[in-house]
Protein backbone atom coordinates (compact mmCIF):
# COMPACT_ATOMS: atom_id res chain seq x y z
CA UNK A 1 0.00 0.00 0.00
CA UNK A 2 1.35 3.53 -1.09
CA UNK A 3 1.70 5.86 1.66
CA UNK A 4 -0.70 8.04 -0.28
CA UNK A 5 -3.36 5.28 -0.04
CA UNK A 6 -3.04 4.86 3.55
CA UNK A 7 -2.94 7.95 4.59
CA UNK A 8 -6.20 8.69 2.58
CA UNK A 9 -7.84 5.99 4.04
CA UNK A 10 -6.90 7.17 7.67
CA UNK A 11 -8.56 10.57 6.95
CA UNK A 12 -11.44 8.58 5.90
CA UNK A 13 -11.62 6.40 8.95
CA UNK A 14 -11.05 8.95 10.86
CA UNK A 15 -14.24 10.49 9.48
CA UNK A 16 -16.01 7.45 10.34
CA UNK A 17 -14.98 6.89 13.52
CA UNK A 18 -15.59 10.79 14.59
CA UNK A 19 -11.81 11.31 15.64
CA UNK A 20 -11.16 13.89 12.98
CA UNK A 21 -9.73 17.09 15.38
CA UNK A 22 -11.19 18.32 18.27
CA UNK A 23 -10.20 19.57 21.50
CA UNK A 24 -10.22 16.01 23.15
CA UNK A 25 -14.28 17.32 24.73
CA UNK A 26 -16.65 15.29 22.40
CA UNK A 27 -19.49 17.74 23.83
CA UNK A 28 -22.88 16.16 22.93
CA UNK A 29 -23.42 14.26 19.82
CA UNK A 30 -24.80 16.40 16.66
CA UNK A 31 -28.01 14.49 17.32
CA UNK A 32 -28.02 15.73 20.57
CA UNK A 33 -27.52 19.24 19.50
CA UNK A 34 -30.71 21.20 19.66
CA UNK A 35 -30.36 23.20 16.34
CA UNK A 36 -32.83 25.79 15.16
CA UNK A 37 -33.07 25.45 11.37
CA UNK A 38 -32.73 28.46 9.50
CA UNK A 39 -33.02 29.15 5.61
CA UNK A 40 -32.36 26.50 3.28
CA UNK A 41 -31.57 24.00 6.43
CA UNK A 42 -34.48 22.00 5.98
CA UNK A 43 -34.00 21.14 2.19
CA UNK A 44 -30.75 20.59 2.46
CA UNK A 45 -31.27 18.40 4.79
CA UNK A 46 -33.74 16.81 3.00
CA UNK A 47 -31.81 15.42 0.19
CA UNK A 48 -28.54 14.66 1.82
CA UNK A 49 -31.18 12.31 3.56
CA UNK A 50 -32.28 11.08 0.19
CA UNK A 51 -28.66 11.07 -1.27
CA UNK A 52 -27.35 9.19 2.04
CA UNK A 53 -30.42 6.26 1.83
CA UNK A 54 -29.48 5.80 -1.59
CA UNK A 55 -25.70 5.55 -0.53
CA UNK A 56 -26.44 2.68 2.23
CA UNK A 57 -28.29 0.74 -0.63
CA UNK A 58 -25.21 1.26 -2.77
CA UNK A 59 -23.21 -0.20 0.12
CA UNK A 60 -25.60 -2.93 1.14
CA UNK A 61 -25.47 -4.36 -2.71
CA UNK A 62 -22.31 -5.35 -2.64
CA UNK A 63 -21.91 -6.64 0.90
CA UNK A 64 -19.76 -9.58 1.02
CA UNK A 65 -19.34 -9.02 -2.46
CA UNK A 66 -16.36 -6.36 -2.32
CA UNK A 67 -12.55 -8.39 -3.24
CA UNK A 68 -10.07 -5.75 -2.81
CA UNK A 69 -9.48 -5.26 0.83
CA UNK A 70 -9.08 -0.87 0.85
CA UNK A 71 -12.64 -0.89 -1.01
CA UNK A 72 -13.93 -3.22 1.64
CA UNK A 73 -13.20 -1.25 4.30
CA UNK A 74 -14.12 1.73 2.18
CA UNK A 75 -17.53 0.48 2.20
CA UNK A 76 -17.71 -0.43 5.73
CA UNK A 77 -16.41 3.38 6.51
CA UNK A 78 -18.69 5.00 4.40
CA UNK A 79 -22.00 2.87 5.52
CA UNK A 80 -20.82 3.67 9.53
CA UNK A 81 -20.26 7.48 8.67
CA UNK A 82 -22.82 7.48 6.39
CA UNK A 83 -25.65 5.77 9.17
CA UNK A 84 -24.51 8.11 11.75
CA UNK A 85 -25.10 11.24 9.65
CA UNK A 86 -28.43 10.05 8.67
CA UNK A 87 -29.28 9.87 12.41
CA UNK A 88 -28.22 12.88 13.00
CA UNK A 89 -29.84 14.86 10.11
CA UNK A 90 -33.14 12.73 10.51
CA UNK A 91 -33.41 13.88 14.26
CA UNK A 92 -32.77 17.49 13.33
CA UNK A 93 -35.56 17.68 11.09
CA UNK A 94 -37.98 16.01 13.31
CA UNK A 95 -37.05 18.11 15.92
CA UNK A 96 -37.69 20.85 13.73
CA UNK A 97 -41.30 19.40 12.74
CA UNK A 98 -39.60 19.44 9.03
CA UNK A 99 -40.53 16.07 6.65
CA UNK A 100 -37.43 13.70 6.57
CA UNK A 101 -37.39 13.05 3.19
CA UNK A 102 -38.27 15.68 0.71
CA UNK A 103 -39.43 13.40 -2.60
CA UNK A 104 -37.67 12.91 -5.38
CA UNK A 105 -33.87 13.34 -5.43
CA UNK A 106 -32.57 12.79 -9.21
CA UNK A 107 -29.57 14.77 -10.02
CA UNK A 108 -26.48 14.30 -11.94
CA UNK A 109 -24.23 11.92 -10.01
CA UNK A 110 -27.23 10.55 -8.08
CA UNK A 111 -27.33 6.44 -8.00
CA UNK A 112 -30.61 5.65 -9.88
CA UNK A 113 -32.36 3.09 -9.24
CA UNK A 114 -31.05 1.37 -12.75
CA UNK A 115 -27.64 2.41 -11.30
CA UNK A 116 -28.81 0.06 -8.14
CA UNK A 117 -29.77 -2.85 -9.85
CA UNK A 118 -26.99 -2.80 -12.50
CA UNK A 119 -24.53 -3.02 -9.14
CA UNK A 120 -26.69 -5.93 -7.99
CA UNK A 121 -26.15 -7.74 -10.71
CA UNK A 122 -22.49 -7.45 -11.37
CA UNK A 123 -20.68 -10.52 -11.32
CA UNK A 124 -17.72 -11.18 -9.45
CA UNK A 125 -15.26 -9.42 -11.48
CA UNK A 126 -17.28 -6.36 -12.23
CA UNK A 127 -18.44 -5.56 -8.69
CA UNK A 128 -15.48 -3.71 -7.63
CA UNK A 129 -15.27 -1.79 -10.68
CA UNK A 130 -18.82 -0.82 -11.14
CA UNK A 131 -19.00 -0.13 -7.16
CA UNK A 132 -15.79 2.65 -7.74
CA UNK A 133 -17.36 4.23 -10.65
CA UNK A 134 -20.81 4.63 -8.79
CA UNK A 135 -19.43 5.20 -5.26
CA UNK A 136 -16.88 8.24 -7.12
CA UNK A 137 -20.14 9.74 -9.23
CA UNK A 138 -22.10 9.63 -6.16
CA UNK A 139 -19.70 10.65 -3.05
CA UNK A 140 -18.47 13.67 -5.31
CA UNK A 141 -22.33 14.68 -5.65
CA UNK A 142 -22.79 14.63 -2.06
CA UNK A 143 -19.71 16.70 -1.61
CA UNK A 144 -20.87 18.98 -4.72
CA UNK A 145 -24.22 19.52 -2.34
CA UNK A 146 -22.59 20.10 1.12
CA UNK A 147 -20.28 22.70 -0.77
CA UNK A 148 -23.50 24.19 -2.29
CA UNK A 149 -25.09 24.47 1.33
CA UNK A 150 -22.02 25.97 2.92
CA UNK A 151 -22.24 29.07 0.08
CA UNK A 152 -25.73 29.88 1.17
CA UNK A 153 -25.50 29.80 4.54
CA UNK A 154 -27.82 28.13 7.30
CA UNK A 155 -27.80 26.98 11.23
CA UNK A 156 -23.79 26.95 12.65
CA UNK A 157 -24.32 22.70 13.49
CA UNK A 158 -26.43 22.17 9.90
CA UNK A 159 -22.81 24.11 8.55
CA UNK A 160 -20.72 22.13 10.43
CA UNK A 161 -22.11 19.16 9.10
CA UNK A 162 -21.97 20.23 5.83
CA UNK A 163 -18.26 20.99 5.85
CA UNK A 164 -17.92 17.60 7.38
CA UNK A 165 -19.97 15.90 4.50
CA UNK A 166 -17.47 17.71 2.15
CA UNK A 167 -14.11 17.01 3.81
CA UNK A 168 -14.87 12.73 4.04
CA UNK A 169 -17.00 12.40 0.28
CA UNK A 170 -13.82 14.25 -1.20
CA UNK A 171 -11.10 12.04 0.40
CA UNK A 172 -13.38 9.00 -0.16
CA UNK A 173 -13.50 10.19 -4.19
CA UNK A 174 -9.69 10.50 -3.23
CA UNK A 175 -8.69 7.56 -2.32
CA UNK A 176 -11.45 5.44 -4.56
CA UNK A 177 -8.92 6.98 -7.78
CA UNK A 178 -5.92 5.03 -6.25
CA UNK A 179 -7.38 1.77 -6.10
CA UNK A 180 -6.76 -0.22 -9.01
CA UNK A 181 -10.07 -2.96 -8.51
CA UNK A 182 -11.99 0.39 -8.16
CA UNK A 183 -11.57 1.16 -12.09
Amino acid sequence: MTRRVAYVLLVVLLFAAGCAGGDGDPGPTPAATPVGLQGVDAPFLQAFVAHSERTLELTRAVAGRVTDPQLRTLVAAVEATETDELRTARTWLRDAGRPTAGGRHDHAGHADADDLERLRRAGPAEVDPTLGTLLTAHQRAAADLARAHLAVGGSAPVRELAERVARSRDAQVDLIATLPAAR
